[in-house]
C-alpha cells in the first residue's frame, strides 16, 4: 500500500439519472459522423441512437452489435470499416464487452496497425503514439466499469487467452454513466456484472498498488454494492407492484451503477489480483461471460488470499485490509476476516452464481489454468504471490 499515486480518469464524468439525454451534446463538439457500438440487445442503445439523428449526426455505418467478449478480428474488421465510412467519432453504449470494443476501435483509428500490434502478452505490446479517435461511454450495466479504464480486453481465441490493449491515450473523452439505463436488466446479468463490480472494488482496496485516492473509493463502493446488489438480484426476480416501488429501485440502481464506476477507477489506478489473474486466461479458453466468472471466484479467491497471508506474511498490511472489508461488507464492525469471507459465500449462493463447470472448466484443465493465470497481468498487484499449490485451490474450489 503506497500513499503516494498517479491516477488517470476520463476527461469528463457525467453521473445521475437522465444524463443519457446530453450524448448528442457531447458527442457534437467531438465529431459529426459517429460509429455507434452496443452490446448484444441494440435496443437497449435505440434511445441513444435515436437522439444522435435527432441532433443531425449521421452515423458512420450500421451500428456494430457486439454479441459477446469482443475478438481481434471483430475489433480489426470495424476499425477498418468505420475507416472506409469516414468515422470521425466512436460512441459504445452497453455492457462492459461493447465499451471494450469501441474504446479499443477507437485507439485503431486513431493510431493504424493491427490490434496484435498493441495487444499485451499475446501480441508486440507496442505503445500507442497517438491519442484515439473521441470516444464516448454509455454503460447500460453495472460491472466492468470500463467507461473509466484505460484498457480494452480482447480476446484471442487462437492464442487461447484475453489480454489487453492498454494506455491512457485510450482514456473516454466522456463516461455518462446514467442509472435509469439499468432498468430491465435479467436478474442473472445483475447477478453476474454486480459480483464482478464488487471484485474490482475489493482486489483493489487490498492491493499491492492500494492509495488513498482508490481507497475511499473502494470504501464507499463496497457499502453500497453490500446493501444493495442482494436486493436489485431479488426485485428483478419478483419485480414489486406496490406504490414507491420505482423509487425504490431507482435507489439500488443508483448503488450498482456508482460501485460500478468506483470499481473501474479503482482497478485502473490500484490494480488487480488472483480473481482477474484467473479471469482472463478462462475468459479466452471458454465461452465464460467474464462477470460471471469473477463472481464464481472472488469468495475462493478471497479465502485462499487470506490464509496465504496469516500463515506467511502476518505483519501484511493487507491482512489488515480484510478486517476492516468485512466490517464494509457485513455492516459491522466487530466482524473478523472470516466472516467477511462467509458473506461473501452467502452472497454467491444467494444471487445463485454457477461454478465454471457450467462452462466447460474441468479439474483436467486445472494445471494449465494455473500456469496461465500465474503469469497473467491482473496477478501482478496481488497481495502476495501465492503458490501453485494456492492457485490450485482456487481453481478447484471455483469449479
Amino acid at each position: 500500500m503506497s500513499t503516494g499515486f498517479d491516477i488517470a480518469t476520463p476527461a469528463r464524468i457525467l453521473f445521475g439519472a437522465g444524463t443519457v439525454a446530453q450524448v448528442p451534446e457531447l458527442a457534437s463538439a467531438l465529431g459529426s459522423r459517429p460509429l455507434l457500438v452496443t452490446g448484444a440487445a441494440p435496443a437497449r442503445a435505440a434511445a441513444v441512437a435515436a437522439a444522435l439523428a435527432r441532433a443531425g449526426l449521421v452515423l458512420a455505418g450500421t451500428p456494430l452489435a457486439v454479441a459477446g467478449e469482443p475478438t481481434v478480428a471483430l475489433v480489426r474488421d470495424a476499425a477498418a470499416a468505420a475507416r472506409t465510412a469516414g468515422c470521425d467519432l466512436v460512441i459504445a453504449c452497453g455492457g462492459g464487452s461493447a465499451l471494450d470494443a469501441g474504446k479499443a476501435i477507437a485507439a485503431l483509428l486513431g493510431n493504424g496497425g493491427d490490434p496484435l500490434d498493441y495487444l499485451e502478452v499475446v501480441g508486440r505490446g507496442r505503445p500507442l503514439e497517438r491519442p484515439g479517435l473521441p470516444f464516448i461511454a454509455v454503460p447500460t450495466t453495472a460491472g466492468t466499469g470500463s467507461e473509466v479504464t484505460r484498457n480494452a480486453v480482447l480476446a484471442s481465441p487462437e492464442h487461447q487467452v484475453k489480454a489487453s490493449l492498454r494506455s491512457p491515450l485510450m482514456l473516454a473523452r466522456a463516461a455518462v454513466v446514467d442509472p435509469d439505463l439499468l432498468a430491465g436488466l435479467p436478474p442473472a446479468v445483475i447477478a453476474s456484472s454486480g459480483l464482478d463490480a464488487l471484485s474490482q472494488l475489493i482486489e483493489p482496496f487490498v492491493s499491492l498498488r492500494a492509495n488513498p485516492f482508490t481507497d475511499a473509493l473502494a470504501r464507499e463502493g463496497i457499502r453500497r454494492s453490500a446493501r444493495s446488489l442482494r436486493q436489485a438480484y431479488q426485485q428483478a426476480q419478483h419485480p414489486p407492484a406496490e406504490v414507491g416501488a420505482g423509487v425504490a429501485g431507482a435507489g439500488l440502481r443508483e448503488d450498482l451503477a456508482l460501485a460500478s464506476l468506483f470499481g473501474g477507477l479503482c482497478l485502473a489506478n490500484a490494480g488487480l489480483g488472483a480473481v482477474h489473474g484467473f479471469a482472463a486466461p478462462i475468459g479466452g479458453t471458454w465461452p465464460a461471460p467474464h462477470g460471471a466468472t469473477c463472481a464464481a471466484l472472488l469468495p475462493h479467491a478471497m479465502r485462499v488470499n487470506l490464509r496465504a497471508l496469516e500463515t506467511r506474511a502476518p505483519q501484511h498490511p493487507a491482512r489488515a485490509r480484510f478486517a476492516e472489508l468485512a466490517a464494509l461488507l457485513t455492516d459491522r464492525p466487530d466482524a473478523s476476516a472470516d466472516q467477511g469471507i462467509a458473506w461473501l459465500d452467502a452472497l454467491a449462493a444467494a444471487l445463485q452464481i454457477p461454478g465454471l463447470r457450467r462452462y466447460g472448466v474441468t479439474a483436467a484443465d486445472v494445471p494449465a489454468l494455473v500456469a496461465k493465470a500465474k503469469v497473467a497481468s491482473s496477478m501482478k498487484a496481488n497481495p502476495l504471490p501465492l503458490t501453485d499449490d494456492e492457485l490450485t485451490e482456487i481453481a478447484e474450489r471455483s469449479l
